[in-house]
């Protein structure tokens, strides 16, 4: 099929694109409230003292661990019960919810156990000063109980996504952010009558932010066409469905694990080449996480819809949708290189910097355009259409190969051992992502990713 024939079917077919972006913008929004959470935590405790906020933000790293690993769970239930639910398939995406739901409540009570009973050996873990150590124990005792319960309304969002109620569990967490936020500036600084607790109270928020949540998914589910919780699935265990879960699963845990840790690792290299460098690198990646909510929510969207196809037998239908969702990621990639080139101007004049902080921000925001079209093609292409068939071992792949042996020992080897400029160094953290293209579209033309993975 020529370019010129798949742009042209791509937007004439509305059914396609107007139940792609359907699922698209609640899992964008879901995104755009999650960053918008820790932004604020960081604000509120930032204006009332820097030793909360820097012991809370490394208190926080232990609920990212767990957040990355109840994201796998969540991306098993997408990859096998898209397919399912395309099938039409209830019976099998209750117990695939089961599933989810045990899984989800192990690890869970895992991180409950280390917060609340262990909280300053986690603390040592990630900060030396004493100070530091005590106030971020305090905050994961208390915040350890909404990580117990976590897992389970996560599990609740996932499978609503699944079973076209997108829409739903974005209003579900979204409004649990709205309100954590809420209620951290209440409790952060004793407003309408209650007492200011600093950092305890940002502790006790998110923990009731947590409930809430928990009880609106339980309730929600009680709806017509919803998924329920049969008690039955927690305690029954189909070995072959246990085992194909777990083999979509993991290779998306490993690769959140390779992501995540070589993302910290950028963070670092940048943050020891001065306070300037650090500073622009920040700013930069701000507006790189949220350009990356929209391709994070079309590739979420792209999986679900042509898991849908594959898993109801339709292996041509659901072939051209991933064809049309690789085009839709090079255009929106597009999109966000000009956004981040429109809003260096915007961002000049909100924020103050050094003469040289304000060099590098120009330098890696031209970087970061390009970059963008790499995020974009590869996170849709990798993490929603490979996935849609699940086909996950290819992102630990791509991972190992080029961020883990390409990327990161430049970025480290021109920091620490040659002294290249910030903005070569910056570079170097890019190319994983732009470097790969051609890899992930040669993979992506083989086809390997078009098959049903459903079982009668």
């Amino acid at each position: 099929m020529s370019l010129g024939t798949l742009f042209h079917d791509t937007f004439r077919d509305r059914p396609f694109t107007r139940k792609l972006f359907s699922l698209t913008l609640p899992i964008t929004l879901q995104n755009l409230m999650l960053a918008m959470v820790a932004a604020a935590d960081a604000l509120m405790l930032g204006k009332l003292d820097q030793d909360a906020m820097a012991a809370v933000s490394l208190a926080t790293q232990i609920q990212f661990v767990q957040n990355m690993l109840l994201a796998a769970i969540a991306s098993g239930v997408a990859i096998l019960g898209a397919q399912y639910w395309g099938k039409g398939d209830r019976r099998m995406l209750g117990k695939i919810f089961g599933i989810s739901i045990r899984e989800s409540l192990l690890v869970s009570l895992a991180f409950f156990i280390g917060c609340y009973f262990f909280p300053r050996q986690l603390m040592h873990i990630f900060a030396g000063d004493p100070l530091l150590i005590d106030i971020g124990a305090g905050y994961l005792k208390i915040a350890a109980w909404s990580y117990l319960i976590t897992g389970i309304s996560q599990s609740y969002l996932a499978i609503m996504r699944v079973s076209e109620h997108a829409a739903q569990s974005a209003w579900i967490s979204s409004g649990a952010v709205v309100i954590n936020i809420v209620l951290n500036t209440l409790l952060i600084f004793g407003l309408c009558g209650f007492p200011a607790m600093g950092v305890a109270g940002a502790a006790w928020a998110t923990m009731a932010a947590r409930i809430i949540e928990l009880f609106w998914c339980i309730g929600v589910s009680f709806r017509k066409n919803y998924i329920q919780l049969q008690p039955g699935t927690l305690f029954s265990y189909n070995w072959q469905l246990i085992r194909d879960f777990w083999r979509y699963t993991l290779p998306v845990l490993g690769s959140f694990m390779l992501w995540g840790i070589g993302f910290t690792s950028y963070t670092a290299i940048m943050g020891h080449l001065g306070k300037d460098a650090a500073a622009a690198n920040s700013i930069a990646a701000v507006v790189r996480d949220l350009l990356c909510c929209m391709c994070n929510g079309i590739a979420g969207a792209s999986s679900i819809l042509i898991g849908n196809e594959l898993g109801a037998g339709r292996l041509e239908n659901g072939k051209k949708y991933g064809e049309r969702a690789a085009l839709l990621s090079f255009i929106i990639g597009f999109a966000c290189t000009l956004a981040v080139l429109a809003s260096i101007p915007l961002i000049s004049r909100m924020i103050k910097l050094t003469p040289q902080a304000y060099d590098h921000m120009v330098g890696m925001f031209i970087i970061l355009a390009v970059y963008m079209i790499g995020r974009c093609v590869c996170t849709v292409v990798i993490n929603g259409i490979f996935y849609a068939g699940g086909d996950a071992i290819f992102d630990v792949i791509s991972l190992v190969v080029c961020m883990w042996g390409i990327a990161l020992p430049c970025a480290f080897s021109g920091a620490f051992l040659f002294h290249w400029p910030v903005l070569v160094v910056y570079a170097c953290t890019c190319l994983d992502e732009v470097g790969k293209i051609p890899w992930v579209l040669i993979h992506f033309r083989k086809y390997r990713w078009v098959k049903n993975i459903t079982r009668d």
